[in-house]
């Protein structure tokens, strides 16, 4: 990766910046996103960051679990994110979207490998195609 910096985006900024509701914050938003998409800025969106996102979007404004995914993978194929895990977090977003399991697990099921197998109770990890073993 290159030595240039990267600028870790925080939930308010992506809130501000797909609900334009705030109108001190959100064009200031609107701008920065806007030259992360054209690749001028590189930046990271973190899981815990999505994961923040997917439960404010829910929960407070209402969105429906298709359009939040669409919206958030739209956010992580912007070509200034540059992610190294963005493979798993789009998988995790598809994951979340096509079920009615939460993020965090459609998250650990998408991280998960033969060699990352998840440690869970929860038979959603199945559902999920994870791969999982139970305690």
């Amino acid at each position: 990766m290159t030595s240039e910096k990267i600028l870790l985006i925080d939930t308010n900024v992506i809130l501000r910046y797909l609900f334009d509701d705030n109108p001190a914050q959100s064009p200031k938003a609107k701008r920065f996103m806007i030259k992360v998409g054209k690749g001028d800025l590189n930046a990271e969106i973190p899981s815990f960051v999505l994961a923040e996102c997917v439960y404010v979007m829910r929960g407070y404004y209402g969105i429906p679990r298709a359009e939040i995914a669409d919206k958030l993978k739209k956010m992580y194929n912007l070509t200034g994110i540059v992610n190294l895990d963005k493979g798993n977090i789009l998988n995790a977003l598809i994951k979340y979207e096509e079920s009615n399991i939460d993020i965090q697990d459609c998250l650990l099921a998408a991280y998960s490998t033969p060699q990352k197998v998840v440690v869970s109770f929860d038979n959603d990890m199945k559902k999920l195609n994870a791969f999982y073993e139970k305690p």
